[in-house]
């Protein structure tokens, strides 16, 4: 901070800025098995069973789906780690990520 110390912002009551959310959105396609997507959903972003069934059949049924909302450095990361597990089994499973509005 350019010449602001904690004190001056508790003083005038400024808050630091909130950093920019951003979404990993999973892309449908025809040939990753359904479970291997359930699978890589609950070790990547730890959704339980049921939520990552949900967020498989969400994707399938409208050709995308929000899987969570994280800061762009985590979710860009998830959004590798995902993609990449599908790669290493030859799916073409790809997750995406996109500032909130």
């Amino acid at each position: 901070m350019s010449g602001t110390d904690l004190n001056d912002l508790i003083e005038t009551g400024m808050k630091p800025a909130r950093p920019r959310l951003y979404r990993v959105v999973l892309l449908n396609d025809d040939f990753t098995p359904r479970e291997f997507v359930v699978s890589v959903l609950k070790r990547v972003f730890g959704l339980s069973r049921d939520q990552a069934n949900g967020v498989m059949i969400t994707a399938h049924r409208k050709g995308v789906c929000v899987v969570a909302v994280f800061t762009r450095e985590i979710a860009e990361t998830k959004a590798t780690q995902a993609t990449d597990m599908g790669a290493r089994e030859g799916y073409p499973l790809r997750f995406l990520t996109e500032p909130e509005d």
